[in-house]
């Protein structure tokens, strides 16, 4: 997959409403899917989606 096709770590925080800090445990803790290239976080924009859609159920 093509880094530009992935988002960012603030891009995510963004989306999710959530702080940077949290983004990183949910993925530390396999609770949101990532990938790590040269030490930055990168997230595939359809997992994001589908975890924004579970948080919002869970609200």
């Amino acid at each position: 997959m093509q880094q530009a096709e992935l988002l960012t770590l603030d891009q995510v925080a963004d989306i999710l409403s959530l702080k940077p800090i949290t983004i990183k445990r949910y993925a530390r803790e396999g609770l949101l899917d990532s990938e790590e290239e040269k030490g930055e976080l990168l997230f595939q924009p359809e997992k994001v989606q589908r975890f924004k859609d579970i948080q919002a159920k869970l609200r």
